[in-house]
């Protein structure tokens, strides 16, 4: 018989594509601003960076040994989780404040519900919620770029009137020369690595555009005209969120209509907390509040089965 019929369970079509693959690029396209938080907050970002990610990694080999299971650090994903928290903590923020998150953020957000691919919400950003509820003075002590580090605000606390201070340039801000958490201060090189990954497909354009779009449309409806508009977008954690956080695979949509939903939902509620919340951020908060309601989005966006008949009642 010339012709063989080969008969296998699905998936019938394979990628190439691997879990290590996917995170590599991840930490490729968080290597500009890794170098620019180093490079404008010196020896302390590096210090926060390398203590958080060794604390995830540790944690994730400790907390998988002890329940003998296999110990996935090679896949890389415990090192993202770990950049992406330091990104979200000030240089001003004491040895400990990254080592205790970044535990937190393994073994109790990712781990306890059954590791990789389960968690229901980001670990990094309930990591970051948990350290600014305990710890909020802490967490909001920002320092000026540079050596002789000088308290300052930020620019969102400055333009809420919570804070005293001048307004950096918006170059300043384009740049990342301004104070503020470890990788959220230069806007440029956040968009150049979200294009990245684009270019790459490890994420699509619908999260982060409609995310980054629902602001900017409610802040000039709303925020105070083009300069604030400005303002909003390249301060803060929104280009960090909309690119590297809220479009992490466990935790958000699956279905194309659920997640352009889900970038408008962490848009409008980022602007509303900006704009009426006693907070002058608003990102991480956003971003974890859609993470809970994914699943009843997917519930409510999936396609219907082929095939599929009306229950009746």
């Amino acid at each position: 018989m010339e012709n063989k019929l080969i008969a296998s369970s699905s998936p019938h079509i394979r990628s190439d594509e691997t879990i290590s693959r996917i995170m590599l690029d991840v930490i490729i396209a968080l290597l500009p601003a890794t170098l620019a938080s180093i490079y404008f907050f010196r020896f302390n970002a590096l210090k926060l960076i390398v203590l958080s990610v060794l604390s995830a990694v540790i944690t994730e080999a400790i907390f998988q040994k002890a329940r003998k299971k296999p110990v996935t650090i090679n896949d890389l994903s415990a090192v993202v989780t770990g950049l992406l928290l330091a990104f979200n903590i000030p240089s001003s923020a004491p040895w400990w404040i990254p080592v205790i998150g970044s535990a937190f953020a393994i073994a109790i957000v990712k781990q306890f519900f059954g590791g990789l691919g389960h968690n229901f919400m980001n670990p990094a950003l309930a990591a970051r919620a948990m350290l600014l509820a305990s710890w909020p003075t802490i967490m909001t002590e920002w320092v000026t770029p540079g050596a002789d580090a000088v308290s300052t605000a930020t620019p969102l606390a400055i333009l809420k009137g919570q804070a005293e201070g001048i307004l950096p340039s918006l170059t300043d801000m384009l740049m990342g020369n301004m104070g503020g958490s470890l990788g959220e201060t230069s806007a440029i090189l956040l968009i150049i690595g979200g294009i990245y990954l684009l270019y790459r497909g490890v994420i699509n354009w619908r999260i982060p555009f409609t995310y980054i779009g629902t602001v900017a449309v409610i802040m000039l409806a709303f925020g105070g005209g083009i300069q604030n508009t400005m303002y909003h977008l390249l301060s803060g954690g929104l280009m960090l969120g909309a690119f590297f956080m809220a479009t992490d695979y466990a935790s958000s949509p699956v279905t194309k209509k659920g997640q352009i939903i889900f970038g408008i939902g962490a848009g409008l509620l980022t602007s509303v907390i900006r704009l009426k919340g006693g907070y002058p951020e608003g990102v991480s908060y956003s971003i974890l509040l859609m993470n809970v309601a994914a699943p009843l989005i997917d519930k409510y966006t999936g396609p219907k089965v082929f095939g599929e008949v009306k229950q009746n009642a």
